[in-house]
């Protein structure tokens, strides 16, 4: 078996994030419809532009580094998905519903968080800036929609599921 280096973790990482965030764009839909507060559904909307944004700038990545864009299935966030479906079907019609949809989301958004945080110094590391900053850029944001989602839970899911 050959040495694997940082390139190849490097690569192996981006191609998880990348069918990670392919997963997500198909959830928030399902995610946004099943919403009460029209707050959340908006903010999950947003969300998918936002997505779609971050899918292009991984391709980008790919093509920085000579490579077709592909994913690798990710665990993870099928997992993390599927925890969001049961919420969906188990608290469907209750008060409770949005603020575990909230939940779902910020599990969603702390697992990207931690890929992209890590693919930024991994990039620094490996002399990829271009890809570091787009990194960085796509980890603003996600930390931004935690940040929405936190405040919507504080002010308004949280308290209506009480």
């Amino acid at each position: 078996m050959a040495d694997k280096q940082l390139d190849d973790l490097f690569l192996d990482t981006l191609k998880d994030i990348y069918y990670a965030e392919r997963q997500i764009l198909k959830a928030l839909p399902k995610m946004a419809k099943a919403a009460q507060s029209e707050e959340l559904k908006a903010g999950f909307e947003q969300h998918r532009a936002e997505t779609e944004v971050h899918v292009e700038r991984l391709e980008q990545v790919f093509e920085m580094l000579g490579k077709a864009p592909r994913g690798k299935t990710c665990d993870a966030i099928l997992g993390i998905i599927e925890e969001g479906k049961e919420i969906m079907d188990e608290f469907k019609g209750t008060s409770a519903l949005d603020a575990g949809l909230v939940s779902a989301a910020q599990a969603v958004e702390h697992y990207e968080m931690a890929r992209y945080g890590t693919l930024a110094t991994w990039a620094k590391q490996l002399g990829h800036k271009d890809a570091m900053n787009l990194f960085l850029e796509t980890l603003k944001e996600e930390q931004a929609t935690d940040e929405k989602l936190s405040g919507l839970a504080k002010s308004s899911v949280n308290l209506k599921a009480a």
